[in-house]
């Protein structure tokens, strides 16, 4: 790509619009990132409701123009957000984690760690329902533990 490469996506769902727009530039001499490649500015405008809320992202990565272009950077992005979107979520709302009681010392990340772990064993392990199958494993204390074991 040129000194000043663009890329576009658009897109419908869940009730709103969205468009990422992507400007990518070589990496300038001041950025002191070994192996930095490109820098790219990342725009997404969300429509909801009539009312458009504006997020921008600054990247840097060390892929070149060939490997990672404006679309496949805008790609990239997206699925990190899909993957966090869906993480987030379900330890806020299946696991509650914002109205936790524990907040001292390293607890809060053991807690989150443990709970990122459950719901990646769950999910390796086929279920894509975690709420409805934290409480099929419930009913039956050998099937944590059977679920550890075969991980």
């Amino acid at each position: 790509m040129g000194p000043d490469a663009r890329g576009q996506q658009n897109g419908l769902g869940h009730g709103r619009r969205a468009t990422c727009t992507v400007k990518v530039v070589d990496v300038p001499a001041w950025i002191d990132f070994t192996g930095a490649t490109q820098v790219a500015q990342l725009r997404r405008a969300v429509t909801r409701k009539g009312r458009q809320s504006v997020e921008i992202v600054y990247l840097i990565t060390s892929s070149d123009a060939h490997t990672a272009p404006p679309e496949v950077l805008a790609v990239w992005v997206q699925s990190h957000w899909e993957i966090e979107n869906r993480l987030h979520w379900v330890r806020d709302v299946t696991f509650d984690e914002g109205r936790s009681q524990v907040r001292t010392g390293n607890a809060p990340r053991v807690m989150a760690g443990l709970r990122n772990t459950a719901i990646t064993l769950l999910r390796l392990h086929g279920h894509h329902n975690i709420a409805a199958s934290l409480r099929h494993h419930a009913r039956d204390t050998n099937r944590p533990v059977n679920l550890l074991l075969t991980a």
